[in-house]
């Protein structure tokens, strides 16, 4: 039988080639370690890509399959290494810089890194643990010039890259081959490593873009990390797509942020809930900033408060999409995206899909599972585990004796408890370890926290369970005010009694100036717990 190109690799230096052909003359803007700005092209980043990829293998002596760690903000030449290692069958270890040094010297060492690449101002926290590290052999510094440092072999990145060859042809790589190493953040145990391949990242690249399109006219802003589970493969996306792209390097705060939206246009960006309750309370704060550029902002990590995606829908006219994913789904896996018919209903009940976790990515299949493995129907009732798979979902965990806990039978236990509506939209009520039983039935700590944020004064909130003398388990809910206003827990009771079952109402509720955060930004529910672990109720 006639066949087409089958076995033709499906590799990411595909997609960057016709890009730089097409969009040559397309944006990068980065905000650098100084706060200054660097403007460039697809085309003039091209030049310095190719040389850094003759560096990594004649300077560096990397080959094929060496990693190469990454300690950097959301910049230029942190994009520049995301494609010279992409395109040449490197792989890039991006490390998270909020991770403590017994955690990077860990991930350092298992994946072997070679060399690590390290923002000038962020030499200080590589300090912490390079004394541990066993196979890193150069540390290159990404700016002009070596600062006063105790790192050994420190090299100036600009240097690296001066007086080289550029890369010509891009190789035709194993598309089975690993080309980046994500660790998990790790709250409890070590982190846990997945490789992201040249087929699976190239086919979440392209079933993302089918699902939420990118195109030439958006500007790009990821404000999820670059450290963090590949930016959700926006610089990917956005590169395939021929977007401008909007670095915004170490100037994470919301008047940065918004500064670039108003400056560069920004018509599309991506992260985790509490930098966009941030930025909805600087412009609570300065309603005359206009960013009406923007028409979407995605949204993960954790569930997003109903609340929030109706202020920016009622008083920005922009679309909060929330999404799902796992750093073991390379990550994006669903998405709360609207159907045509979805489209003319009231803003309510609008509202009750784009709160969900959306449906899943063209491509990938899903699953609800109870305590013994038997599946669940989608009627919107039943909740039980999600499970997932698909041709970009980890099958195993990086040189990790912990894979059979989260792998079985081809499906990625997600540790989401959820269910699943008759329309296929995930509703998750919680992660498997922080559900709370009370008495023998389940209260979900993330209903319960989407309720409290829904109160005007309530900017964050965390439930977790506590220990009870009588019923096993009762909600604690810890509460951050918005700034300016006041709320008793007396009215939260009241504001809560007409939103959820009687017995779900949390047994006690404090208030606290801020809450934990993990290394991505999302709400550190273990602190929380270790902060409560003695506390046991009795009334």
């Amino acid at each position: 039988m006639p066949h087409m190109m089958d076995d033709f690799p499906l590799l990411l230096s595909t997609l960057y080639e016709r890009s730089v052909f097409l969009y040559g003359d397309r944006e990068i803007v980065s905000v650098e370690h100084d706060r200054s700005i660097a403007r460039t092209t697809f085309r003039e980043t091209d030049e310095r890509i190719r040389k850094l990829a003759t560096a990594l293998r004649d300077r560096l002596g990397l080959e094929e399959g060496h990693a190469v760690g990454t300690f950097a903000w959301n910049n230029r030449r942190h994009h520049e290494i995301y494609w010279a290692t992409a395109n040449t069958g490197r792989v890039c270890h991006t490390l998270n810089i909020r991770l403590f040094p017994d955690q990077l010297d860990y991930i350092v060492n298992h994946a072997e890194d070679r060399v690590i690449f390290v923002d000038p101002d962020l030499v200080p926290l590589v300090e912490r643990f390079a004394g541990r590290v066993r196979s890193v052999e150069t540390y290159v510094i990404m700016g002009d010039s070596v600062p006063e440092t105790t790192l050994p072999n420190a090299i100036a990145y600009e240097d690296l890259i001066a007086d080289i060859e550029p890369w010509g042809e891009w190789p035709l790589l194993d598309e089975r081959s690993p080309m980046m190493l994500c660790y998990t953040s790790g709250t409890t145990g070590n982190p846990k490593g997945v490789a992201y391949t040249q087929r699976s990242t190239y086919l979440h690249t392209i079933s993302n873009l089918a699902g939420r399109p990118l195109d030439t006219t958006d500007v790009m802003l990821p404000v999820v990390p670059m450290f963090h589970a590949a930016a959700w493969g926006y610089p990917f996306m956005a590169t395939a797509a021929g977007a401008k792209i909007v670095y915004p390097g170490p100037d994470m705060t919301p008047e940065g942020i918004v500064g670039l939206f108003q400056r560069e246009g920004v018509t599309f960006s991506v992260g985790v809930p509490t930098v966009w309750l941030g930025i909805q309370q600087h412009l609570i704060d300065h309603p005359e900033a206009d960013i009406s550029s923007i028409h979407t902002f995605l949204c993960g990590g954790s569930a997003v408060p109903r609340a929030l995606i109706e202020w920016f829908a009622v008083e920005r006219d922009i679309l909060v999409l929330q999404g799902w994913g796992m750093t073991e789904t390379n990550p994006v896996a669903a998405a709360a995206l609207l159907m045509p018919e979805h489209l003319a209903l009231p803003l309510n009940e609008r509202l009750d899909r784009l709160e969900t976790a959306g449906i899943p990515v063209a491509g990938l299949q899903v699953k609800i599972v109870d305590e013994v493995g038997a599946v669940l129907p989608w009627d919107g009732e039943a909740f039980g585990e999600l499970l997932i798979r698909g041709p970009w979902i980890a099958a195993e965990y990086y040189n990790d004796p912990r894979t059979p806990e989260s792998f079985v039978d081809g499906w990625l236990k997600t540790g989401d408890v959820c269910k699943i509506t008759p329309e296929g939209y995930i509703v998750i009520t919680d992660r498997a370890k922080d559900v709370i039983k009370s008495g023998g039935e389940w209260i979900s700590s993330l209903d319960l926290e989407r309720e409290l944020m829904a109160h005007p004064a309530v900017v964050e909130a965390a439930v977790i369970g506590v220990k009870h003398v009588k019923w096993q388990e009762r909600p604690l809910a810890v509460v951050v005010k918005r700034p300016g206003m006041e709320v008793t827990a007396e009215e939260l009771m009241e504001h809560l009694g007409h939103r959820v079952v009687s017995w779900w109402l949390p047994d006690v509720i404090e208030f606290a100036d801020e809450l934990p955060k993990t290394g991505t930004g999302k709400f550190d529910k273990k602190v929380v717990r270790d902060q409560y672990a003695d506390l046991i109720l009795d009334s």
